[in-house]
């Protein structure tokens, strides 16, 4: 098992730190409130790859823009 290059030794220990660190009663919270965060950065990444890959997919329905293009004006030489 590794994430983020982290092994299983690493994450004992860090989760060893931790338990001294915040005690046995707000380790708990603090491991669901982690793991929501990166659910939410799991579902944003996912969101932002999806509307990636459809602007590339797809370039002809670009969303248009305001801002009109200036019209050419006859030259009077």
């Amino acid at each position: 098992m590794n994430v983020f290059g982290v092994g299983l030794p690493e994450m004992a220990v860090i989760g060893a730190v931790a338990l001294l660190v915040f005690g046995p009663k707000r380790l708990p919270e603090l491991g669901r409130t982690l793991g929501k965060t990166l659910k939410g950065f799991q579902s944003a990444s996912k969101e932002f790859e999806r509307e990636i890959n459809k602007a590339m997919a797809d370039p002809e329905q670009q969303p248009s823009s305001d801002i009109e293009e200036p019209t050419a004006k006859p030259s009077n030489d």
